[in-house]
């Protein structure tokens, strides 16, 4: 074999290598879908809020809502959660929901929300908030995590990473 054919075939032994490894990781991260009788799964839950209030989903049932799972260990997370706000604020005229879902211990979410308060409810998902993540197409429980149901109960869009405005203004017009 010419050392100029050896070249080219380590080259493309590599380049397929490096197609296999970026398809395998997209995989990874790419939300998945949605387990039978997850969504109905979700509307049946309920959350103690950071004071121990009562949060039942199947009171925010009927209207779009945009399902935020954080963490305050999570820089992404913590980084969108004044557009989260921005977007519950411009919003809630049209209908539309935000709740933030904490895979955190309570006490650490208190503290957080004491610096930085937000205007939508948050329920204490606690590390179970993973699994429920995922139940919703989440495969590796990667946070940020952000589910958005339509007013009939159906998940309509996913996103696993930070949210960004474009994204949020996309699926406004969904509501």
């Amino acid at each position: 074999m010419t050392p100029q054919r050896r070249t080219f075939l380590m080259a493309g032994v590599a380049a397929a290598a490096a197609a296999a490894g970026a398809w395998l990781s997209w995989r990874r991260i790419a939300p998945q879908p949605v387990l039978s009788g997850a969504e109905a799964a979700f509307w049946a839950g309920t959350f103690e809020g950071p004071n121990g209030e009562a949060l039942n989903l199947a009171a925010m049932r009927g209207r779009p809502l945009l399902v935020n799972f954080w963490a305050t260990w999570c820089p992404p997370c913590v980084e969108e959660l004044p557009l989260l706000n921005a977007f519950n604020t411009a919003n809630a005229p049209q209908g539309w929901q935000v709740l933030g879902l904490a895979v955190d211990q309570p006490s650490a979410v208190r503290g957080f929300l004491q610096k930085l308060p937000l205007n939508f409810p948050v329920g204490m998902a606690g590390f179970a908030g993973t699994e429920l993540s995922r139940s919703l197409g989440n495969p590796s429980g990667s946070l940020p995590y952000t589910v958005v149901f339509g007013a009939e109960g159906t998940v309509l869009h996913r996103k696993i990473g930070k949210v960004s405005e474009n994204d949020l203004a996309q699926w406004a017009q969904l509501g």
